[in-house]
Parts: structure tokens; C-alpha cells; sequence
């Protein structure tokens, strides 16, 4: 609590006290004698104290509690203040016409003269104390206006920073898990942000790039080492204290509050939200954002009615309200379009003109080579380098982030496809708000095929995978798995009938966050032997397990049975899930955003694996926005658009531009 804040609560405190002094000063005169102390004294003057003081007792504290909630808007003096001024006024007239009335009209020692004095007196203080109280909240209010003045958001009158010049600098940062990790997570790390610039990180999963950018950002404190504001060490103990010193993040992991509005999630981080603030007014401006940025979005939506890609642009609006002078993205183009990529990159670039600093996470070098103009790379928590992008390639950055040359482009074989694996006919679904997300959805694969899924985010591909899987109701229409009808079964009976699941959200859907890592490994297996024997787990072969997934997939876990899954990268997360998914080669396989976050290594592991069970004869659906990824390992690509299957095309015929057309509606 701030200085003035404790000051003012101590006024509120001797104000309320100060409502009782009427009936603790007052006397009862009876034929001379004072009765005050006596029960039938009591009974008289306590209803007779209260008629004379609570009403405009009440005023004043009403007046005091509308000063004190002022505090919390820090740009100008509101109405809020005027009202509490005009409360207190009012107490203190209340209090000089009941003493005057008293010392005119009643004989000294009566009763009324006795109520009368002591309640002018008693709120005669209120007054005074509610008046100090409204000095204190604007001399605090000031002194907030002056701090947050020289934060670092950029506002009208205030100069932009030069180009080039530094306006975040972090100095030897370490952080440390004691207990949970052996290792430093991050390890004496240097990063410039400079006004002018886009500075991507590189590094695998695990690198430590999400937990520096979570130290910035305010949701991690350091270790050690510290970091420099305009050339100023700063401490940041809260996102907030991160975005008043000019710091947003945009989160890999969403945060946001599923049952309220896109609008309701942007004003829960605003300093002047209250009571009276009007929401319509940040709609409003999440409408101007949207258009001016095209990042398409109601602001009334509620967040669980959105898909994975809605929801990422909702928490890039949701930074650009606040329009920092430093903005972090990290892995912002996962579950974006191609196109929609090529429009933040325009939005990144044009911040970059206005002498903001912007920080980009991603491990698509195409998109650093595209974007970035510096870049650090970082590996196990170290830090390897720093180098102008216009002075690297390809081949120098993977071996800088993974220390050996990877081979990108998967290599394909002819595979004999076999009978249909899965068919949907004529599907019908609804979504949140009743209104028909899929209309007549019709598709097809064969055992050995991949089918590809591409569309823009929202246009029905959540609700296509949930009717499925058994998440969704199905309306209208029928799901066959391996020829059998398994529509609105439920997922264990769709699991039992042959399907693997990767799940769009895979912290939320994917895994229990609270269980360890070797419980989320065998969440599938565990009523089965050799997992478990009379409902008891066998905790030896479920170690040797999970050791081998660990080690195939190669996840980086400190602990199996200690290491929670909350605690592990969004990658380490993703490789758990495909372990958990594909280890028993099963004859198909649902894989939403499969390599969403992923780093190249294990983004050509999981192409590998899904190419290795094709040819295996497993039937693969796989739904992602990643244009590139849908290309290369599809067999055939759908387009869904607005809840319909626009067209379907042979993926190795298919060129990028005509399937862009169709994901925006074109007929194939």
C-alpha cells in the first residue's frame, strides 16, 4: 500500500469513529440525574442519537469511500471527487446548523441540547476528516500521474525515443526452480532492446526464451542480474508494474478469462477500470484496433466461444490497448494464416517506425529472416550470440540453436492407401451461441492418407474436431470410425474404437496440469495392464515407460513423479501429448496444431512420426493454420470456410496462392 493510501484509510477509520461520539457523549437528565449509564437510558438515547446523526452520518461516509476509490483513476480528477466534496460539505453545514441550533434553542445539561452539540461535533469531524482525506488523494493522485508520466508509454507531448537507442537492457539475468530443475533456467543472459527495432529469439524448447520474456514482462522475478529502463535499473514485481514501465507481453500460453467478453478481458488490466468505467468505451476502441490492425474479433464475444487462432488475436489486442513502448510476442504466428502473418509482420514493422522496441519469439527462421533485425539466440538457458539478421542465414542460425545442421523438407514415400479410416457425411453442429457452425460437412480418409485441414481461425474447424471426437453434440448427420456409426459417443468409446487425439489447447484440453509428468504420460494407459493390475498402478513399469517416451520424444523433464506439468515448456507440453498420442501406433489419429510452439528439432520429429505411421497404414486428419506444414505432409488438402468444405485438392498439385483464395471463400 502507498503512503497516501495508508493515510487515507487512517482518516476513514477516525471518521467512522467518529459517527459513534454523538452517543457516547451524550447525557440523559432525568429530574437532575444523569441516567445515561442505565438500560431504560439507553433505550432512549441510542434511537434518538441515530435519528439525529446516521443520515447525514451516512452522507459523509459516503463521500469519504467515493474519495478514497478515486485513488484508482490516476489521469484526472473525476466526477467521483466532486461528489465527495459536495458530501462532505454538506456534513460539515449539517454540523454548524445542529450545533447553532443547540446553543440557541436548548438549555444547557437538557437531552436535545446534550444529542445536538455532540452530534455537530461528531460530524463536524467526519467533515474535516473526509476534506483530509480529499487533499491527500489528489497530492497521491499527482504523484501517480508524475511516476507513470515517465513509464515509458508513448503519449502525446512526451518525445519519442531516438533510433537505436536502448530502451530496455537486461544485465546478467539468471533464474533459477530450486528444487525443480538443476540446472539454471537461465544463465547470466544480456539482451538490448532498442527503439527502432524487431529483435527476434531463437532457441529450442527448453532454451529459456518464454521464461526471459515472462522476467520482462513481469510474471517471473529474477534471480539475479537486473534490468534497465531508459537507462534506469527498475524492479518489476507484476505485469502491471512491467506495462506502467512500458513493457506488454503477448502470451504463447493464453490468459485469458474463458466465461467473460473479449472487451471484459481488455478492461480487467486497465488502471481506470472501476465501477463507473463504460465498457462500451473499450469495445469501441477494440473495434478501431481490430480495423486498424486486422485482427478480426467481436468485442462482445465471450473468450470460450472463440477458436485457438481468435483467441491469440484477442490477447494482441489486448497489449495494443495499452500501446507500450516495448511489446514481446512470443510465437504469435502459431495459429495464425499465412496472410495473417504477413499482416502482423506490416503491424510489427510499423510499430518499429514509431521508435517502439519489439521483441519476437519464434522458431520459424523464415520469419525472423522476413522480419527481424537482430537477433539472439539462446541454448539451454545460455546465451550463444547476437548478430544482425542482414548479416546471417539459414544454415548459421540452426547451427547457433541447435549446434549441427538440421534437414527441413520431410521425405515422402508412396503409400498404398487402404479402406476408409474415418467419414463424416452431412455433419451439423452448433457452437456456443446456438448458431450453426458446420453446415453439411462431408470428408473422407483412407488408412495411409493424410487429409489436411486448412481455413482461417473460427470458420468451424474447433467444432468440426470436437463432433469428432466426441467433445460436441452432433445435430445433424454421422461420424464413422473404421465403418462403425460412433456418433455423440462418448471420447473413451471413440478412444477405445481406434482414435488418438492431439488436442488444439494443450494446456487446458491436453494435459492435468496439476499431475505430475509421468501421470499425463499414461493418463490413456492406466487402466490397463501392464499399467495397472485390480485398480492398482504398477508404479515400476509405468516409470520404465515414461523414461522411454521421454527419451524418444525427447522431452525435458527434471523429475517424473515430482515435476508437475504446469511447470514445463508449451513444447515439452506438445511432446508429452504426441508421446501419449502415437506411442502405440494407432490406426488413426486426430492432430490439431500438432507442432504448434514446437522448436525445428522436434517439429521435424513429429513430420517424421507422422510420415513413419502413415506408411504404417495409420490415417491421419491433421488441422493446422500452418499453411507449410499442411502442405508438405498432406496427401489431400479441405478448405473449410465459414462452416463448409469450399473445395478439395490433390496437395501435390496445390499452389499456395489458390488455397489461400479458397480459405477466404473462393470455390475450389
Amino acid at each position: 500500500m502507498k503512503k497516501g493510501q495508508t493515510v487515507l484509510a487512517i482518516f476513514l477509520l477516525l471518521s467512522i469513529i467518529a459517527i459513534f461520539l454523538p452517543w457516547a457523549d451524550a447525557r440523559v437528565l432525568v429530574d437532575g440525574e444523569d441516567r445515561s449509564s442505565s438500560n431504560n437510558g439507553y433505550q432512549y438515547i441510542i434511537p434518538l442519537g441515530a435519528r439525529y446523526t446516521a443520515p447525514v452520518a451516512i452522507l459523509c461516509v459516503i463521500g469519504f469511500v467515493l474519495s478514497a476509490y478515486s485513488l484508482k483513476e490516476t489521469q484526472k480528477v473525476r466526477m467521483l471527487n466532486v461528489l465527495a466534496g459536495l458530501l462532505i460539505l454538506i456534513g460539515a453545514i449539517a454540523a454548524f446548523l445542529y450545533t447553532s441550533s443547540a446553543a440557541m434553542g436548548e438549555t444547557a445539561g437538557s437531552f436535545n441540547y446534550s444529542v445536538s452539540v455532540s452530534a455537530g461535533y461528531g460530524m463536524g469531524l467526519e467533515a474535516l476528516f473526509g476534506f483530509l482525506m480529499l487533499v491527500v488523494g489528489a497530492r497521491t493522485k499527482a504523484e501517480e500521474g508524475r511516476v507513470r508520466k515517465g513509464a515509458g508509454k508513448l503519449e502525446e507531448g512526451v518525445p519519442k525515443p531516438r533510433q537505436g537507442e536502448v530502451l530496455v537492457r537486461v544485465d546478467g539475468v539468471c533464474k533459477g526452480f530450486p528444487g525443480v530443475w538443476e540446472h539454471l533456467i537461465l544463465d547470466n543472459i544480456n539482451l538490448e532492446v532498442r527503439a527502432g527495432e524487431v529483435h527476434a529469439i531463437l532457441g529450442e524448447n527448453g532454451a529459456g526464451k518464454t521464461v526471459l520474456a515472462n522476467i520482462m514482462s513481469g510474471f517471473y522475478s529474477l534471480t539475479k542480474g537486473r534490468i534497465y529502463v531508459g537507462g534506469k535499473p527498475i524492479s518489476i514485481k507484476s505485469p502491471k508494474d512491467a506495462l506502467e514501465h512500458g513493457i506488454g507481453m503477448v502470451h504463447q500460453e493464453f490468459t485469458l478469462a474463458r466465461p467473460l467478453t473479449v472487451a471484459e478481458n481488455i478492461a480487467l488490466g486497465l488502471k481506470e477500470s472501476n465501477f463507473s468505467f463504460p465498457l462500451s468505451k473499450v469495445e469501441k476502441k477494440v473495434r478501431e484496433l481490430s480495423e486498424r490492425y486486422g485482427l478480426k474479433v467481436d468485442p462482445k464475444a465471450k473468450i470460450e466461444e472463440l477458436s485457438a487462432g481468435e483467441q491469440q488475436r484477442v490477447e494482441i489486442l489486448k497489449v495494443l490497448y495499452h500501446e507500450p513502448e516495448v511489446i514481446i510476442l512470443d510465437e504469435p504466428t502459431s495459429v495464425l494464416t499465412p496472410e495473417e502473418s504477413r499482416k502482423l509482420f506490416s503491424i510489427l514493422r510499423a510499430m518499429a517506425r514509431e521508435r517502439r522496441g519489439v521483441v519476437f519469439i519464434t522458431h520459424k527462421l523464415e520469419e525472423v529472416m522476413e522480419v527481424s533485425d537482430r537477433v539472439t539466440v539462446l541454448r539451454l538457458g545460455k546465451l550463444v550470440g547476437t548478430s544482425k539478421t542482414s548479416e546471417m542465414n539459414r544454415r548459421e542460425l540452426v547451427r547457433m540453436m541447435m549446434g549441427r545442421e538440421v534437414t527441413f523438407r520431410p521425405k515422402r514415400k508412396k503409400v498404398k492407401m487402404g479402406k476408409v479410416a474415418l467419414e463424416v457425411k452431412d455433419l451439423y453442429v452448433l457452437n456456443e451461441k446456438g448458431l450453426e457452425a458446420l453446415k453439411g460437412v462431408s470428408i473422407s480418409i483412407r488408412e495411409g492418407e493424410i487429409l489436411g485441414i486448412a481455413g482461417v481461425a473460427g470458420n468451424g474447424q474447433s467444432e468440426l474436431v470436437e463432433a469428432i471426437t466426441g467433445l460436441r453434440r452432433v445435430e445433424k448427420g454421422k461420424v464413422l470410425v473404421f465403418g462403425k456409426d460412433m456418433t455423440n459417443h462418448s471420447p473413451r468409446k471413440i478412444m477405445e474404437a481406434g482414435m488418438a487425439h492431439v488436442p488444439e489447447e494443450r494446456r487446458r484440453m491436453g494435459t492435468a496440469e496439476g499431475m505430475t509428468s509421468a501421470e499425463n504420460i499414461i493418463m490413456k494407459d492406466y487402466r490397463t495392464s501392464p499399467f495397472s493390475k485390480w485398480t492398482f498402478l504398477n508404479r515400476s513399469f509405468i516409470t520404465q515407460h515414461a523414461e522411454r517416451m521421454v527419451s524418444e520424444y525427447d522431452v525435458l523433464i527434471p523429475d517424473l513423479w515430482q515435476t508437475e506439468a504446469r511447470i514445463l515448456s508449451g513444447g515439452n507440453i506438445q511432446r508429452i501429448i504426441l508421446a501419449r498420442e502415437t506411442w502405440r501406433e494407432p490406426r488413426l489419429i486426430v492432430a490439431v496444431h500438432p507442432t504448434y510452439g514446437l522448436d525445428l528439432k522436434a517439429l521435424k520429429h513429429t513430420h517424421d512420426l507422422f510420415l513413419r505411421l502413415k506408411e504404417k497404414g495409420t490415417a491421419i486428419l491433421l488441422v493446422s493454420e500452418d499453411l507449410d506444414e499442411v502442405m508438405s505432409l498432406s496427401d489431400r488438402i479441405a478448405v473449410i470456410f465459414e462452416g463448409k468444405i469450399v473445395g478439395t485438392v490433390d496437395a501435390a498439385k496445390a499452389r499456395v496462392e489458390k488455397i489461400g483464395l479458397m480459405m477466404a471463400g473462393s470455390k475450389g
